[in-house]
């Protein structure tokens, strides 16, 4: 691979964030087109039938899906490992990532920050405070008692650093973005390795740039981001209205 990795989708994404710590890890550099996928003209959806970001485009590959994409990064580039060699604790950090990209995606993402940031930004709704309301007393209480009943009380959630701490400090990133608190005396275990792992420097490199961007309107983020003298694309893919996706969201 002679040119940088191309990667469309936007940096307050959890699934593009994971797939951009897991290039930084690995020390592969990209280029990015920070697309909110509302935004996405045709030939997005041509080459996101979805209309989902991330997507990743190399020398060999188009693929969709952050999973699908850290696999294959995984493959390709072998060093430094980021799935566990032993079976077991593959196959748990596998379940920790299916975990955040579901179940977590479904509450965090769609219950929470998209009432608080998604929907005022991009269509201009309001907040349905009855959604955010049950989210936050009873959806995601729920997930931080599944994991403080998971995560150790010491390092990773798997041994080595893997997927699966990539994948849950994503999705956490979006939490804070929602200024969501997280009990430390209901949760301690979550709270002290959500803290190991988001003060990894491929997490707070982006801090920044998340941090301004959630300050930004969705049409000024490119302008933003060269501001910042972040890689972009040549060219967009974005156009000036949203629409839904195929799947409605």
């Amino acid at each position: 691979m002679t040119e940088p990795v191309r990667i469309i989708g936007s940096f307050l994404s959890p699934f593009v964030r994971k797939v951009l710590v897991c290039l930084d890890l690995k020390g592969i550099p990209y280029q990015i087109d920070p697309l909110i996928p509302f935004f996405g003209d045709d030939r997005f959806s041509q080459l996101s039938p979805l209309r989902r970001v991330p997507v990743l485009i190399d020398d060999l590959v188009t693929l969709c899906d952050s999973s699908v994409i850290c696999q294959y990064l995984e493959d390709r580039y072998p060093t430094p490992p980021l799935y566990p060699r032993h079976i077991v604790q593959r196959a748990a950090a596998r379940w920790l990532e299916e975990f955040s990209d579901t179940r977590m995606a479904e509450v965090v993402i769609w219950r929470v920050f998209n009432q608080v940031a998604i929907g005022p930004a991009v269509w201009g709704d309001s907040t349905n405070q009855d959604v955010l309301r049950r989210a936050l007393d009873q959806e995601f209480p729920s997930i931080l008692d599944y994991l403080e009943s998971q995560l150790p009380s010491t390092g990773f959630a798997c041994g080595e650093l893997s997927i699966a701490d990539l994948s849950l400090g994503a999705m956490f990133r979006n939490v804070a973005l929602s200024r969501v608190p997280i009990d430390d005396s209901r949760w301690p275990k979550t709270v002290a390795y959500l803290g190991r792992v988001l003060a990894l420097d491929c997490f707070t490199k982006l801090v920044p740039i998340e941090n301004r961007l959630i300050r930004t309107a969705p049409r000024q983020h490119r302008a933003a981001l060269a501001d910042l003298k972040v890689p972009l694309t040549p060219e967009t893919l974005a156009t000036e209205s949203p629409r839904k996706g195929v799947m409605n969201t």
